[in-house]
Order: structure tokens, then sequence, then C-alpha cells
């Protein structure tokens, strides 16, 4: 794919040449996942572009976008005080020597860092990015209700200043910032997800009647892991015949983390099959008939469902933020309450047992998908922000 900088990119290249914007996130699985499209574009546009993350499998990949690489060695679920002073120290060092004039921080804890090291820096031009609000709002746990005790203070001041932007995902998470005083509304812009590229995601001929359910997620909890695997045991006992599959790794930075142990142990009963990490995803997504996410997690907009959707699955999803800003009960999909075992089951039953319905859903999807999630419209709609904060 050839990833344009939007309708906007010829005219603007001459006014932002030389200027150098740099991305802040933790992981560089993340950033080729979900921005390194965009920073293509923005080197198209004339933007310098350097990305700081932890390096891992990626940073070639990185480098061969054109981008140059700072490696941040984040801990995601660090609370070590003397490690994270270190961190920010180091961060300190990195936004004097690179002198970006926009810095774009994606999730919370880049968000916070990032914000206080760019004012302490005197980095004018901020871009904060929420993808979601994560374990630490989404998590009724006593370590998450302690942690919103320090975040939402934190965040308050990292969404201020004139010169700050905060992109959001879900209508549901702008209100919620808005109500608790985190932002102000004229400082927030709505970017429904990371987007898209419609083309490279098709269905394959179907081989069997059997279809073919895939959970596409870290595997955390609050991801609906445990339910989906409880929906797979029913149905099988009720002579429902579909295969079930665990898309993704365990996340050890994340508490909320399953278990290989577990993961074994499910695939030892023959209740799914595991496939692990899984780099193409388009792939992936072409032997699926259902794709299915029964999240309780703090959701900006999953990618996965964004990619199921323009593939052409049938999508059953949980009814929360995030997921109903794509996936509209009797439309595109289906929604169910969190937690909810036998409902999942249900609505999975009624996917597996009616393909005409479910061709139906994945037709609508991919229409809807096409028309107001694609990965040129976002890119699009950031580079104006970068834009709006450049003049």
């Amino acid at each position: 794919m050839t990833t344009n900088a939007g309708p906007d990119a010829a005219t603007t290249a001459g006014s932002v040449r030389g200027r150098k914007l740099m991305f802040l996130v933790t992981e560089d699985w993340y950033f080729v996942s979900h921005r390194l499209e965009l920073a293509i574009a923005a080197r198209q546009a004339g933007y310098e572009v350097v990305v700081a993350t932890r390096i891992d499998r990626h940073g070639q990949r990185i480098l061969e976008a054109g981008c140059s690489v700072r490696p941040v060695d984040f801990n995601r679920s660090g609370a070590n005080p003397l490690e994270e002073f270190r961190t920010l120290l180091k961060l300190v060092r990195l936004y004097r020597e690179e002198a970006p004039d926009i810095v774009h921080h994606v999730a919370i804890k880049p968000v916070i860092y990032g914000s206080l090291i760019a004012r302490i820096t005197g980095v004018r031009n901020i871009v904060n990015a929420l993808g979601g609000l994560g374990y630490v709002f989404s998590s009724v746990g006593l370590r998450a209700k302690m942690l919103r005790g320090i975040v939402k203070p934190a965040l308050r001041f990292a969404l201020g200043g004139r010169n700050t932007r905060l992109i959001v995902q879900n209508s549901d998470d702008r209100d919620r910032i808005i109500a608790d005083g985190l932002a102000n509304a004229s400082s927030i812009r709505l970017i429904r997800g990371a987007g898209v590229d419609p083309g490279i995601y098709r269905q394959a001929p179907v081989a069997s009647n059997i279809p073919l359910v895939i959970l596409p997620a870290r595997l955390l909890r609050e991801k609906g892991v445990v339910e989906f695997v409880e929906a797979a045991r029913l149905l099988r006992e009720r002579g429902i015949r579909a295969r079930f599959a665990l898309v993704g790794k365990p996340d050890l930075a994340n508490p909320a983390s399953v278990s290989q142990a577990e993961i074994d142990a499910w695939v030892s009963l023959g209740l799914v099959e595991y496939w692990g990490w899984r780099d193409d995803m388009p792939a992936v997504f072409s032997q699926a008939q259902i794709a299915c996410l029964p999240t309780y997690y703090g959701e900006g907009l999953p990618k996965s469902l964004l990619e199921a959707g323009a593939s052409g699955c049938a999508i059953v999803a949980t009814d929360i933020p995030g997921c109903r800003e794509i996936v509209h009960h009797g439309k595109t999909g289906w929604l169910v309450p969190t937690r909810d075992v036998e409902a999942l089951a249900n609505a999975l039953r009624q996917a597996i047992e009616d393909p005409g319905l479910r061709r139906q859903y994945g037709s609508s999807m991919q229409a809807l998908i096409a028309a107001d999630f694609s990965l040129d419209r976002v890119i699009a709609q950031t580079l104006a922000i970068y834009r709006e904060l450049a003049t």
C-alpha cells in the first residue's frame, strides 16, 4: 500500500518542511501496528519524524520507513519510583536533544510523562492520544482504584495548555473526560480509531461448513478471554459445531493477563485453538467467519474490530464504549452485556447457525469501514491537528 498524506499534503508540505515531529510510544510493535502509516504520511507532508519507543522486534522496520529511532526503556506497569525517575531523566535528555516542534504522545503513561517533560524542556506543541482509558479506568480492583487517584490529577495537568490537543477514539471517552474535568472540550478531537486500509482485507473461500470464530486481542481477562472460552464450552455442550481460536498472546506487563498455563489447559480440553501472536492479521481474518471481542476493558476503538469488519467477518462484541462506536446491534453485528456468558453464547450460536445473516452483517460492516473508518481518513484528520498547532 502507498499511503498518501491526505488531500492537503501537497499544499501543506512547504509550510512544514523541516519541522520535527516526535512520537512517544511505549512499544515498537504498537507503533508499527497503529501509527507507522501516519508517520510515513507525515514524512510525505514534509515533517522530519522521530520515534521514541522501546525497541523489541520492529526497530528496523521503523528505520526503513524513513523515521529516526530513539530507544526508550518504558516499563508500562512500572511502580518502582527510582526506575520511573530514571525514565523521566532520560526523557528530559531526549526532548532537549531532539527539540521537536510537535510531540505526539500515545497512551496514558507517555501522555503523562511526555507532557510533563515537554513543558520542562519548552516543547510548545503537544498532541496527546488516548486509545481508550484502559485498565486504570475500567478495572474495579483495589490497585486500579488507587492508581486512578494518582492518574486523574496527572492527566488533568498533561491535557491542559493552550497548544495541547487530545485525540480520543469514541464519544463516550470524550464525554467522561469532560465530565471529570480532565480536559476542556475545545482541546479534544474525536478521531475514531487508528484506521484500516480496506483494500488489503478480504474473505478467503470457505473450505468447511464449520465456522471459525476468533478472538483477536492481547490475552487479558478484561478483554473477555475467560468468557469467550466459557461460551465455547457451553456451545460444545449444546452440540453447536464451530472452531474457536485465541489470536494474541499474554501481556506480562499487564496485571490482568491470563497465564500461559491457563491457555494450555483450555487447549488440552479441546475448547479453543491457540494461534499466538500473528503479524499477518489480514491473512488471519480472511480465514475467519466470526470475530468475537467480549471485552470490558477501557477500549478506545479496537483496531481488531476495524480489521474484522474490513474483512467481512460477522462481529460479536460487548455493548461498551468503543465497540458500539462501530458495531450496531442488528445491523452490523451483535452487542451483548459484559461478563454475560449465556448472552455471549446465544449471540455466537446465531452467528454460527445463520450464515446468511452473518454475511449480511459482514457486508454492511465492510461498507461502514470504507465510508467512515479508512486509514486515509484518519491520517488526514491527524495531519489537520498538526497543521492547526503549527499555525
